[in-house]
């Protein structure tokens, strides 16, 4: 049975293992391995995650099979201060893709949208990335294209993503 429980600082650990070990999966056909070492550098060190945690307003929430978590998600309420939550990050140990357990994780976001009395549910993702008709399938849709230019030259190239609520 799997169940979505709250994060808490003891598990960023176990949040940086997940990153490092599906990132590669992910985004080994979409970036460069320089590009990925750096990111997850970036956004999945212990401090970074507390940081965002601490001050900057990231809920994460993890998705679990007895003891064995499989992946996690994080999000922020009142983004960019209007009525919407948005997605930062989900990801799922690669061999606990394509089983449900996503779409649970994405449920849970949004019931806890809905309790802050969000309107929308946002998100980013890759414009390669194959999980973008996971999010479709979903009811996402696109409402724009972003480039975000991160240092060294690295780029993301983003589709934006909306779900009413």
């Amino acid at each position: 049975m799997i169940t979505i429980s709250e994060a808490t600082s003891k598990d960023f650990k176990t949040i940086r293992e997940i990153a490092y070990k599906t990132w590669p999966d992910v985004y080994g056909e979409i970036l460069s391995a320089a590009q990925l070492e750096y990111m997850l550098k970036a956004f999945y060190s212990v401090d970074v995650l507390r940081d965002n945690a601490t001050n900057n307003g990231h809920h994460f929430i993890l998705a679990s099979e007895g003891e064995v978590c499989l992946g996690f998600a994080s999000f922020q309420h009142d983004y960019l201060n209007d009525k919407v939550t948005r997605l930062h990050k989900i990801y799922l140990l690669p061999e606990a893709q394509g089983k449900g357990v996503g779409k649970l994780l994405i449920d849970s976001v949004i019931d806890y949208a809905k309790k802050n009395h969000a309107k929308i549910l946002s998100l980013n993702v890759n414009r390669f990335n194959k999980a973008l008709t996971f999010y479709q399938k979903l009811g996402f849709e696109i409402v724009g294209k972003e480039d975000i230019e991160l240092d060294h030259g690295y780029l993301m190239e983003d589709y934006m993503l909306e779900k009413q609520l």
